[in-house]
């Protein structure tokens, strides 16, 4: 209660943003945004934005999805992404509000406290770090396609993968942009040109492993839900996991300039590219081949290269989805970087992770995640076929409890807007408060959904009593250097 009503007084006791600024409203001040360039440009974000809607989930985890609950697959994409959509649309709403590197966890911090404010940082972490051993995994798992690499174990892969990203991210803001601008541009050109022969051979009826491509694929293997319709609900948790880093560009607002002219094209561009990238090719991975065909231990994308038969053509997308991998290792060091920074001189994570260095990145948060991933590396070399999915299930927690902080901050920042205190900004989230309300359901669902599908999933539901216990048990050893750092920062 100490730390909350130091951040109240201090939030109204602020000079509010003058007639100039046309994007914040609020009084609220975080000192996490300080130190930071403004070198992101509009191209950066966008191809972010892209990127964000683009990376494992879909380039790896679409194959053993797909051959456990078939073509259905479809359908849960597009249920996960209309979500995803509405995440990223309230996000977008707050950022254009007040721009922020610390993006929800400061937002949290205004409008929940401090307490929210740790809940919705450590969740992200989660996240994130578990998200990283997933990438340096998948990365190790795309390496093994080539001969090359076969007799590498999978550990040493993984490690090499961690530490060329981790040297890329601590350069600059500058150089990341650069990074997943290529890769993004990289992960689209696959993506149309695999659209682009899949629709040649659909409508070519051109024989693919020796079946058909078409409706015919689908029928003939036993319909749209060839295994009933519960396997279609148990892997929407995996597909939430596909959908993560579609936040990422809301931090990223943090490090631009003109965020109220960028962020909105950037974010409405999602739902179409949702639309056509996710769903659309999942749909044509189901007309090309059985769902029989594909599995988890290969890109889906790969194996209709190398039944297409085309010299090279496999090797090529194999090194596009290891693109995906990377990429996506490389938003996660970037962001929880931000994200700790936030948190750090609010007094919520360790101090080091506060730190920048002279390229202004806060390389003490990256260096902890990165830390997370050697452990990652671990569990590569004592359970290599499994990696992967055990940390998919940690990871989807984190991302449910980060979207689920986004929608609460959304729907508070809703209700102050009606008292008044706050003004939103032309760019909203539609339907509010009921777009925050269906959204936290199906957030809530998805648990309820792991529960029931038993293995891996269960036992990480299992687990969150110990994670919330972990949250309150963090939150009361820094509550006294919070409290200090707010009297500080009030002049006390």
């Amino acid at each position: 209660m100490k730390a909350k009503k130091f951040m109240s007084d201090r939030t109204l006791s602020a000079a509010p943003a003058g007639p100039a600024d046309p994007v914040s409203t609020s009084p609220h001040v975080d000192a996490g945004d300080e130190g930071y360039s403004k070198d992101l440009k509009s191209r950066h974000i966008n191809m972010i934005a892209i990127g964000g809607a683009i990376g494992t989930g879909l380039f790896l985890g679409a194959g053993g999805r797909m051959a456990g609950a078939g073509p259905s697959l479809a359908i849960a994409y597009a249920i996960c992404g209309v979500f995803a959509f509405f995440v990223v649309r309230a996000l977008g709403e707050l950022v254009l509000y007040r721009p922020s590197s610390g993006a929800f966890v400061s937002y949290a911090r205004e409008f929940m406290g401090e307490k929210g404010a740790f809940a919705a940082g450590w969740l992200y972490f989660l996240n994130w770090s578990t998200t990283a051993v997933a990438d340096i995994t998948a990365a190790a798992t795309y390496a093994h396609f080539w001969a090359m690499f076969s007799d590498v174990p999978q550990w040493i892969l993984a490690l090499i993968a961690l530490a060329v990203v981790l040297t890329a991210n601590l350069i600059s803001v500058k150089y990341f942009g650069e990074m997943e601008f290529w890769f993004a541009i990289i992960k689209v050109a696959a993506l149309v040109v695999f659209m682009a022969i899949g629709i040649y051979l659909v409508v070519t009826q051109h024989q693919l492993d020796g079946h058909t491509p078409g409706f015919s694929t689908v029928s003939d293997g036993g319909g749209l839900f060839p295994v009933g319709m519960l396997p279609m609900l148990l892997v929407i948790q995996g597909v939430v996991f596909a959908y993560a880093s579609v936040e990422l560009c809301g931090v990223a607002a943090g490090e631009t300039k003109n965020p109220e002219k960028i962020m909105p094209k950037a974010i409405n561009s999602i739902m179409w590219r949702v639309g056509l990238f996710y769903v659309g090719s999942v749909v044509l991975l189901a007309l090309l081949l059985p769902y029989t065909a594909y599995s988890g231990d290969e890109s889906p994308f790969v194996t209709v290269m190398n039944k297409l038969g085309v010299p090279g053509a496999a090797d090529v997308m194999n090194l596009v989805v290891l693109t995906a991998a990377l990429s996506s290792l490389n938003s996660g060091l970037y962001s929880t970087g931000r994200i700790l920074r936030s948190m750090a001189l609010a007094g919520s994570a360790p101090k080091f992770t506060g730190r920048m260095n002279k390229g202004q990145v806060p390389y003490g948060g990256i260096l902890l995640t990165a830390g997370f991933g050697v452990l990652g590396v671990g569990l590569n070399y004592v359970m290599p076929g499994e990696a992967f999915e055990i940390v998919l299930n940690f990871a989807s927690i984190g991302i449910l409890g980060t979207w689920g902080m986004i929608m609460l901050c959304s729907l508070l920042f809703w209700r102050r807007a009606r008292e008044g205190k706050v003004t939103r900004p032309s760019y909203q989230l539609p339907w509010a408060p009921y777009t925050q309300i269906v959204t936290l359901v199906f957030l809530a669902s998805v648990v309820v959904l792991m529960w029931w599908g038993g293995g891996i999933g269960r036992t990480t539901v299992t687990c969150l009593p110990l994670i919330a216990a972990a949250l309150v048990g963090g939150w009361f050893v820094v509550r006294k250097r919070v409290d200090t750092i707010a009297a500080e920062r009030k002049g006390l």
